[in-house]
């Protein structure tokens, strides 16, 4: 297989999606906490993006597996990569097995590193990113696809980065002792994780959802009941669109409740940017043509939020 083919098959062009959270959450526990395991944050790093590449494998496996058995199935063997590109099937299986066990190793290193909360709170992130592309019923196929993707994504390796720096700090535990296991949370920091992920949680839910708004004729079509099934297009769009100011007022709440420096506020300066693309969002939902602002507004929110959180932590350790 080429590094094209492999590329492709993975869609790397979509990786950006797990990317920010983990700076977002590497920069945010240096800021409150003013620590960083960077060992533990490189090892997590690499088992996320390649966890992330293998779910992505199994999704486009799984379409052209069901490409080629149903031909009335909304993506055709020739517009899949595997078939676009004539990838041997065996290759791309004996691929997402070896990135199953890189990942799953790394998994283990980690936990080996750190304590067994890693363990339950991986294994739970796996068995949705497994679900949501696999199975009978995939979890992007149903109407919950934007909670899934939004909360795993947007709170969940947000809170891996933090976490594996900060373990041992009392953001949270388990306990394994004799036929008795303890999970604790310092509740406090858990909200205030909680609430600073938000902006990733509602951007990572948004690309759902445009794609979910531009594939709904289709998605009927072919028996698949996703969010804008269920709430009409209207509402669809309407929610796209409150997701975003939400984003904005999140980072407000944060900056309030003290989570964040009064600095992130400059944020509220791309509001005009995220505005003017979403008025093309909402004109029309196609795919070729207005998917594109789901991904443009989450890098300009999220790449805004890191570098204003980088400053935040130069202006508060070096002046």
């Amino acid at each position: 297989m080429s590094i094209k083919a492999f590329l492709e098959l993975v869609e790397i062009r979509t990786k950006i999606a797990s990317v920010y959270p983990f700076v977002l959450g590497t920069l945010f526990v240096f800021y409150k906490l003013q620590t960083i395991n960077l060992g533990n944050t490189l090892i997590f790093f690499v088992a996320m993006l390649i966890f992330d590449l293998t779910t992505t494998a199994i999704n486009n496996y799984m379409d052209y597996r069901k490409a080629t058995d149903n031909h009335d199935y909304d993506f055709r063997v020739e517009s899949n990569v595997i078939g676009k590109m004539n990838i041997p099937q065996k290759n791309v299986i004996l691929l997402i097995f070896t990135m199953f066990l890189i990942a799953t190793a790394l998994g283990v290193w980690l936990v080996v590193r750190t304590d067994l909360l890693v363990l339950l709170i991986g294994f739970v992130c796996f068995c949705i990113g497994i679900l949501y592309t696999f199975g009978p019923v995939p979890l992007s196929r149903m109407p919950l696809g934007e909670v899934f993707s939004g909360v795993t994504m947007g709170f969940g390796i947000f809170f891996l980065a933090v976490y594996m720096s900060a373990y041992d700090a009392g953001v949270a535990n388990l306990l394994w002792q004799g036929e008795w296991i303890d999970i604790r949370f310092n509740l406090l920091r858990i909200i205030e994780i909680g609430v600073v992920s938000l902006p990733c949680i509602f951007t990572i839910a948004n690309i759902m959802l445009a794609n979910n708004l531009c594939d709904l004729d289709e998605d009927i079509r072919n028996h698949r009941y996703t969010l804008p099934y269920y709430i009409g297009r209207k509402m669809g769009v309407l929610l796209f669109n409150t997701l975003y100011y939400a984003s904005f007022a999140a980072v407000v709440a944060a900056v309030i409740l003290r989570y964040l420096s009064p600095i992130m506020l400059l944020v509220l300066l791309v509001i005009p940017l995220v505005y003017r693309n979403l008025k093309k969002f909402n004109q029309e939902q196609v795919k070729s043509k207005t998917f594109v602002v789901a991904i443009k507004n989450f890098v300009l929110i999220n790449a805004s939020l890191a570098v204003l959180l980088a400053l935040s932590i130069l202006i508060k350790y070096l002046f």
